[in-house]
């Protein structure tokens, strides 16, 4: 119970560290005429069907560069463009309004699409990478960053982003139902993980009559942790490791800084790395809770080290383990894109008008909804495998039910958000006046 305890608190913290990443980023991205400008020149060929080629030439092109083998299909349709803004628009509900990270809905939501398991993590990576890119250049935080941290680590999340894409490419090559459901039981685990663990925080919540949920639209930037610098004790144990070169960090927070051994840099940022190419999510979510709780970094340095890795790690993962090889559909991500800056805008104005236990019970269930909907997938990719014996129509019917159940509870919450949202329009103008 202790250790359900403590890794589903870890879950929680990398899933509201990855939440506030990405409304930081949306509202830099919204707030900027030039990135919007940008965005606008990025959507315009998606929306012209700038991209149809890749339906006409992708058979002539060699497989390192995108040939049509990977494409599950990858060409322009109005209706794939306005289905992947949904879903973007889904996940930045979810972002924005209850703080924590409804980018982990996306790739279960592509593959109940019926996007193949590797284009759906390639094609989530490569959304993660722009959003990045455009909105996390240099700006005021990566003041906070300490280079030879984020170098050192970097070492360590470019060997798993690596080792991540080459697992998840021999698994598709080898059998892309094969593929499908790596894909798929890396998520029922996590998601399993963080969703009985959030709906059983949310049951205690109710019960004790607590009105506020830790994340939000707003929250605390760094986490709800003190810049300070009290160290737990697997912190004080790796920092007594002396395993030269020692790097040194958090100087203008501790007299003389901190040190940790280069080797726990390197294999944190290796998970990082890892987690990020094998499930698409970006690898950030993970990086706040490693450096706070288990290195001792400070959080005013973890959250500028991050924003600083998740560019390189996300780009690297997404263009050389995804882009060349074709796995990546950029209708799709374009599409997500822009759905989900919307969406973050809207949920993060309407947790100023719903209540904090309401939201924390909506999220438990999103969170659940895709458990359910990846763990009803899973019989018939192992029928289709001859693991066990399950016949078409069952499993068809079983996945079916965990498709229903997932959008049907992300659609509810959507339409209650927005249609809160709309209704509370004058308060909000009123706030914000």
């Amino acid at each position: 119970m202790g250790f359900f305890r403590q890794f589903g608190q870890f879950l929680v913290e990398a899933s509201r560290a990855h939440a506030r990443w990405e409304l930081e980023t949306a509202r830099t991205i919204m707030s900027d005429k030039k990135r919007l400008a940008i965005l606008g020149l990025m959507l315009l060929p998606i929306i012209l069907g700038g991209i149809a080629f890749a339906d006409q030439v992708g058979e002539a092109l060699p497989h390192f560069l995108g040939g049509k083998k990977a494409y599950s299909p990858a060409f322009y349709s109005t209706g794939i463009f306005l289905a992947s803004i949904a879903i973007g628009i889904g996940a930045g509900l979810i972002t924005g309004c209850i703080g924590a990270g409804g980018g982990f809905i996306i790739a279960p939501a592509l593959m109940s699409a019926g996007i193949k398991g590797i284009l759906a993590v390639g094609t989530d990576l490569f959304h993660i990478f722009a959003k990045a890119i455009m909105g996390s250049v240099i700006h005021r935080k990566l003041g906070n960053v300490s280079v030879s941290l984020a170098l050192i680590f970097l070492i360590g999340a470019i060997g798993g982003a690596t080792s991540g894409g080459v697992i998840n490419r021999f698994l598709y090559e080898k059998n892309p139902v094969l593929s499908d459901a790596f894909i798929t039981t890396i998520y029922v685990l996590m998601l399993g993980f963080l969703g009985l663990y959030s709906m059983i925080d949310f049951l205690r919540a109710r019960k004790a009559g607590k009105e506020e949920f830790h994340g939000g639209g707003g929250g605390d930037a760094h986490g709800g942790k003190s810049e300070g610098a009290e160290l737990g004790n697997l912190p004080k144990k790796l920092q007594a490791i002396k395993v030269p070169p020692m790097i040194t960090f958090d100087q203008g927070l501790v007299p003389g800084g901190r040190q940790i051994s280069w080797l726990f840099l390197v294999l944190s940022g290796f998970i990082v790395g890892l987690a990020a190419a094998i499930m698409g999510v970006g690898g950030g979510f993970l990086t706040f809770p490693i450096f706070v709780y288990v290195l001792g970094v400070s959080s005013l340095t973890t959250v500028g080290t991050d924003i600083f890795q998740i560019v390189f790690t996300a780009g690297y993962a997404g263009i050389t383990q995804y882009a060349i090889y074709g796995f990546i559909f950029y209708t799709l991500a374009m599409g997500m894109l822009l759905g989900s800056l919307l969406g973050i805008q809207i949920g993060a104005m309407a947790t100023k008008v719903v209540p904090g236990i309401t939201i924390r019970g909506f999220y438990a269930m999103a969170v659940l909804s895709g458990f359910i909907n990846r763990v009803f997938a899973l019989p018939g990719k192992m029928g289709e495998m001859e693991v066990i014996d399950i016949s078409k129509d069952t499993a068809a019917i079983l996945d079916s039910i965990g498709v229903w159940a997932f959008f049907i509870v992300i659609g509810v919450f959507a339409v209650w958000v927005i249609g809160t949202f709309i209704l509370n329009i004058k308060v909000l103008r009123g706030e914000a006046h």
